[in-house]
């Protein structure tokens, strides 16, 4: 029977953390008593893994130093029936599996079933290899779990808060652009920058960041374009009001009998006495209230 490390949960994200990092320090050497070899075809993944994408370029990389070096970080399993399910080391389990690994090197440990997706949450975020749309989903799910804020968070994981906001604001992306994100065909500091455009706008940018390859800085400038751009449908208003407020003085003219006409945009008006321009100024006084 493995030896099991026993982990006391429940204490809030706080203690949560400090034990994730409790499992991972100085005693998970070769020689650690905590760790055990363990089949690894006996071993399921975890149910509730909020992680989404694996890079499968990554896992081959991973599989080839695993190969070489072995495993250098055990995984995190927990023992029900006879039968061991995964906490944290999927990445790890993958390659182990694409080396044809038979047994892989794991610490087991006592741990609440509803705290499983937790634990999966704080090892994922630890984990620098984790796209931007998983960090997000699992930033805001420890939220809503914790019924915590932003600036607590932060505090808790020892990030900044812009860092927190910055990175759960992805999600207000269109599903097809997180992809794009996931799939590093496009990079965080791009897709920060198109979270608050229009879809139409949004469209614009994307074709040309991923057309024309542009970095960060010139995608700034192209957005920055963009919005600053005159809004069609609103020139169009704002001509149909002008016209609008033309017919209306024109009217004016054509009731004292002013001769008038616009060419090329200019106004000429011809007056054959001083009574019609004493009219006309009244006209412009009041011309607001007609």
């Amino acid at each position: 029977m493995a030896k099991k490390k026993a982990l006391k949960l429940g204490r809030g994200l706080g203690a949560l953390i400090s034990e994730m990092e409790e499992a991972y320090e100085n005693n998970l050497s070769d020689n650690s008593e905590l760790v055990v070899e363990i089949d690894i075809d006996l071993i399921k993944p975890n149910p509730l893994q909020p992680r989404r994408f694996f890079n499968e370029n990554s896992i081959v990389e991973l599989s080839n130093s695993i190969k070489e070096y072995g495993i250098l970080q055990p995984i995190l399993v927990y023992e029900e029936n006879n039968e061991y399910f995964l906490i944290a080391g999927e990445r790890r389990l993958r390659a182990s599996k694409l080396a044809n690994l038979s047994s892989i090197k794991a610490i087991v440990i006592d741990i609440k079933p509803e705290k499983l997706r937790e634990m999966a949450l704080i090892e994922n975020i630890q984990r620098e290899d984790l796209n931007p749309i998983d960090l997000a989903l699992s930033y805001e799910s420890l939220i809503k779990d914790y019924d915590i804020t932003q600036d607590e968070l932060a505090n808790r994981l020892q990030k900044s808060r812009t860092q927190i906001t910055n990175t759960i604001a992805l999600l207000r992306l269109p599903d097809d652009v997180q992809n794009m994100l996931i799939e590093g065909r496009i990079s965080q500091g791009h897709a920060k920058i198109l979270v608050n455009l229009n879809a139409k706008d949004l469209k614009i940018a994307l074709d040309s960041i991923i057309g024309q390859k542009l970095s960060v800085r010139e995608s700034e400038n192209l957005v920055k374009k963009i919005k600053t751009k005159p809004n069609k449908a609103n020139h169009i208003e704002t001509n149909k009001r002008f016209n609008d407020e033309l017919v209306k003085l024109l009217k004016c003219f054509k009731n004292i009998n002013i001769d008038s006409r616009i060419t090329n945009n200019y106004l000429t008006l011809k007056f054959d006495s001083k009574e019609k321009v004493n009219k006309l100024i009244k006209i412009l006084d009041n011309f607001n209230d007609l």
